[in-house]
Parts: C-alpha cells; structure tokens; sequence
C-alpha cells in the first residue's frame, strides 16, 4: 500500500528490443546520404581493378584498400585484407571481409559483392574514359559503375544508414577475382569459414527486371565450356593438288557447329535438360533493343523469350582458332579449332551436360574427321526457393523501398561460386540481388548504374536487415 504522503511514481515500461527504424526514416538517412555514397562509388570506379592477369594487379590491391576505408568509415569494427592459397600453389587476388559481430541470438548476415572488373576493351567504343566516372541523364558511366562497385557501395550504404540500428551480425565480403572465374574461391571458403559463416547471405551481383520493378534472381544457368578440335591432315597441302578430294578443316569445323542447333535455333544435344516456362516473359522489341540484334536477324529458339534465356540450354561459338586472311595461303588446312560455351538450365549436372556434348561431337565427326574435345570451365546452376524466410523478407524490403513488389526472374548468366557458397555453408538462405538493369551494359562499353535504381537498393537493403532478426 503506498503511503499517502509519498507521490506515486509512474509506471516504468518492461524493457524490451529497439523497434527497427521505420521506412520513412530510412528512406530519408538513405537520401541525406547518398551525395557522399556516389562519390565513394565514383573514387572506386577510378581505381582500374581490372583482375585479368594481363593488367597490373597492383590496381585491384588499391580497389581493396579502398573497400576497406569504406567499411571502417561505415562503422565496421573488423576489417580486413586477406588472401587464400589454394592446392596448387595460386595465391588469391585480395579480398576484403568486414565484420560486426551479432548480438547474442540474432542472426548473421553476410553481404557478397566483387570489387574486381573486366577489361575495359576498345578506348573508342566508350562515349566517355571508362575509368572516368561520368553522369548523364541520371545514369553514372564507367567500367564497374554497376557490376560490381556500386553493389559495394549499396552494402556500404545499407550500413550507414542503420548505423546504431544494426541488430544482427553483419560479414561483408568483397571479393577480388570474380571476373576471372573466381578460382580460389573455394580455397577463399574454407580457408575463412569462421569469418564468412553466415544465417542469411546476399549476393548483390545480379539486375532488376527493369528500371523501376526490382527483382530477386531466383534462378542463374550453369556453365560448361570446351574446346574442339576438327583435323583431317597430318600437315597442310596444297590446295589445287588436292582440293575437291579433301575438305579443309575449317570447313568440316563449320559442318560440325551446324549441327549443334536444329533449324529452329534450338539447342540439339540429346541429353540436356530443360526447365519449367517463367512467369513472367520478355518484350520482343526491347530485348532486340537490349542485345543490340540488327534488323531482320530471327531469334532463335522456341517459346517464351525468358525462358530461352534462364530455364533452356544455350550453345555459342566464343571463339575459332583457323587460319587468318592475313596468313592464308593455296592450301588445305589441317586442323581448326572451336571454343564452345554450354548454358546450362538449373537441375542440369554440368558433368552430365558436358558427356552429352563431347558424345554429340564425337558422334557427328563430319567426313571421318578426327574429333577431340577438351574440358575447360564447369559451374553448376542455382535454384532458390521462392518462400523461404528470408526470402519473404525480402519481397517486403523490396516493395516497400520501390512502391511495387519485385518480380522473380532468372539470369541466363552464370555465378558459378554460389554453388560453392550453398556447398560449403548449405544452412544458410542465400538472396541474389543487384543494381544491373537492362540498360547497364555489364562487361560492355558504357557500363552505366541508373542513380536513382541505386538509391532504392540502398534503401531495400536497410530494410532487410533492419528486419531480418525477426524473421
């Protein structure tokens, strides 16, 4: 009983977890943000961290140590520059991991992007330097502007605006040899397991449907390539000595390709596999627009355009190895060589797929030739499931930061090492997003991010880890 001298003193409220700021408020820290962020995202586009063996790599340790400032500043307390080796001796292009331990019970979330970029190829196919960061109309231009420093800058981003607000474990994990195949990635996996164990990983190298609707990749095509050699003489001949009884290489190689695809354009190798049609489909007129196809040229292939790009087979010649204009001579050639690039639908065995396509050569060696094919590059595709958790999660982040939910697609492409990523940590749910859209132009000349598409992933990522310790 209180005394009735004594004033009752209020109510003091259970203690409990901060609410997760709401989307208002991140929407506006992202915004007062993000002047500051572009310019990170365009110092990091100036850095020519192309991790090709051919350029001088001492571009993608500075790529590094720049990621690195970026997540200190972003209140990171463990940041790092490491390496791995793997068996054979090869020493890893370096990496960045970053980490901020997770309360006790929360869960751990690891942020995936690369820092590394392709060649800029020809100087005179860009409008303006590739390493020169360059606006115009609301698109930032340069090699990496989108694939994959600006899914840097959006973990980055994601990170300051929630600042104190952060309640789960974050691992950031910028890699330095993604477009090279990512070799030690394994090595890379295992070598750091502790570091990089995570509940939920986001990979943000991927695209959106279109600027405005976002997407979450819910499915990615394996890999296979090889190389195939045709040859039909022990040594070149002359040409009107024995032309009409021998056919040169070159042009059995041709036949040989010409049976690689029926008349419709169509894959026609027995043996591999061919998944469900997506939901959603292509407009014919912007994809011919996207992929630059010049008029009257017929796309190839059967039903709708996107299940041709991400649920179907797809084979290119990538390159010939035959005798040059410059160097020919009147005679028959000995021997050409192909290389071969397989897509592989998900669900399909890259090992399977490439026994199916050595054994449909082999068996198709125009005119006795001899036909000898060589394994190169096997990567096994992805399928996530739609309802996970996580992925729930997500589809609210994503709406809520574009005012429409996102829409499940596939990529034709592959990201061979999220097959590694699932083996070596297969507990964990894996979000495959991006900042890429159809006007990107990845690994092209005039690479561009569009600005304001950058601000909302920055916004969506928030959101997710503002909610995920719930989920």
């Amino acid at each position: 009983m209180t005394d009735a001298s004594t004033p009752a003193q209020p109510a003091v409220p259970a203690s409990g977890p901060t609410p997760p700021p709401d989307v208002e408020t991140l929407r506006r820290r992202v915004a007062d943000g993000f002047g500051a962020l572009r310019s990170d995202l365009e110092a990091l586009v100036r850095i020519p961290s192309v991790s090709s063996p051919a350029f001088d790599q001492a571009h993608v340790a500075d790529s590094a140590a720049a990621v690195a400032a970026l997540l200190r500043d972003a209140g990171m307390p463990e940041v790092q520059v490491l390496t791995a080796t793997a068996s054979d001796g090869t020493v890893s292009r370096p990496a960045v991991v970053a980490r901020r331990p997770a309360p006790d019970g929360a869960p751990t979330v690891l942020l995936y992007a690369h820092h590394d970029v392709q060649p800029p190829g020809a100087a005179d196919a860009w409008s303006t330097p590739p390493f020169e960061p360059t606006e115009r109309d609301g698109r930032l231009y340069g090699r990496g502007a989108a694939d994959d420093k600006a899914g840097i800058v959006a973990h980055v981003g994601a990170l300051r605006a929630l600042g104190d607000d952060l309640a789960v474990g974050v691992t950031v994990f910028a890699e330095g040899e993604e477009e090279v195949g990512s070799p030690t990635f394994v090595d890379f996996l295992t070598t750091h397991r502790d570091l990089l164990e995570a509940d939920v990983i986001v990979v943000a190298d991927s695209t959106n449907w279109r600027v405005g609707v976002p997407a979450l990749t819910t499915s990615l095509r394996g890999l296979v390539d090889c190389t195939v050699e045709v040859r039909v003489l022990e040594h070149a001949v002359h040409s009107g000595m024995f032309g009409g009884a021998v056919l040169d290489a070159p042009t059995l190689l041709a036949r040989l390709i010409a049976t690689l695809h029926d008349d419709d354009g169509s894959v026609a190798v027995a043996g591999l596999v061919t998944g469900p049609e997506p939901e959603v489909d292509y407009d014919e007129a912007a994809l011919r627009a996207d992929a630059s196809v010049l008029p009257g040229v017929r796309l190839a292939g059967t039903g709708t355009l996107t299940g041709r790009l991400w649920t179907k087979p797809a084979l290119s010649v990538i390159g010939i190895d035959a005798t040059s204009v410059a160097q020919a001579s009147n005679t028959i050639a000995p021997s050409a060589r192909a290389k071969l690039s397989l897509r592989i639908a998900p669900g399909q065995d890259p090992q399977a797929a490439y026994d199916a396509l050595r054994e449909h050569l082999v068996g198709h060696a125009p005119f006795g030739a001899q036909v000898t094919v060589e394994l190169g590059e096997l990567g096994k595709a992805f399928r996530a499931p739609a309802d996970s958790p996580a992925m729930q999660v997500a589809r609210r982040a994503f709406e809520d930061a574009w005012g429409t939910p996102p829409v499940d697609i596939g990529v034709g492409g592959s990201i061979p090492f999220i097959a590694d990523l699932l083996e070596v940590f297969p507990d964990a749910s894996i979000l495959v997003t991006g900042v890429e859209d159809p006007d990107s132009r990845a690994h092209g000349a005039d690479e561009s991010v569009d600005l304001a598409e950058l601000e909302r992933v920055v916004l969506a990522e928030a959101l997710l880890l503002s909610r995920v310790a719930g989920a």
